[in-house]
């Protein structure tokens, strides 16, 4: 007699199997992971300006890659207001695409050291990387955009070179400054500030200069070059 008291009934069992359903269905279902993009497009930029910190070499030909990225900061509406491994630091989004402005602030021979802990802390790819930096074998105001390459003497680049462990496979922006006239050495002209003559040529070739970085990182490496490399006044 005891033993049909303990046995559960056709009632109970069936209030068992409903709260088995309705625990089973309380459980949130695992959401499969998704692989990550095939491309970089998802990945974020960097775009670095070469120059020399503070006031005094503001206007230098040298910090002509500073200037640059300055000019992108303030059309994207944005300001260089933290410091990250010793470069000035601002980053945005354009067009879906978050990118990273620096300004190594270790002086030009040094910029490797910032340049390549970004390249570390943001996983940047090398495609993803563009370098700005004067040039003094081409015309002032040439935009010459390339792919990968050597350092060329420039010492900012030999730096970054260096230490992202040789290499060299990574975008670069060289904008144009033009030789020293007469016996003038190359290290003193370019700690000069550019002339009020050299400056009217300047202004329109980096807003020029700073159109090809934002079409560099919308549409890609191809299209900047065939767009916008040239010397002023070339058709």
């Amino acid at each position: 007699m005891s033993n049909r008291q303990n046995r559960p009934t056709g009632l109970t069992r069936l209030k068992g199997l409903i709260s088995q359903v309705q625990d089973t269905q309380a459980q949130p279902a695992e959401t499969p992971e998704q692989p990550g993009p095939a491309s970089t497009t998802g990945q974020p930029y960097l775009i670095v300006g070469l120059g020399n910190p503070g006031k005094g070499y503001a206007n230098n030909r040298h910090n002509i890659g500073f200037m640059l990225v300055d000019r992108l900061a303030e059309r994207l509406g944005v300001r260089f207001s933290r410091m990250q491994a010793r470069a000035l630091v601002a980053d945005t989004r354009y067009e879906g695409r978050k990118i990273i402005f620096a300004k190594p602030q270790t002086f030009m021979n040094e910029s490797g050291q910032a340049v390549a802990a970004l390249v570390k802390f943001y996983k940047i790819p090398p495609t993803n990387l563009l370098v700005a930096y004067d040039e003094m074998d081409v015309p002032l105001g040439t935009i010459r955009i390339r792919p990968k390459g050597g350092s060329g003497g420039q010492k900012g680049m030999k730096s970054i070179i260096e230490k992202m462990g040789n290499l060299d496979e990574f975008p670069r922006i060289r904008l144009g400054i033009g030789r020293p006239p007469g016996r003038t050495p190359p290290p003193a002209y370019l700690l000069q500030d550019f002339a009020l003559d050299e400056q009217t040529v300047l202004g329109p070739r980096l807003e020029e200069a700073a159109d090809a970085v934002l079409a560099f990182v919308t549409n890609g490496l191809n299209m900047a070059m065939n767009r916008y490399n040239g010397t002023p006044g070339e058709e």
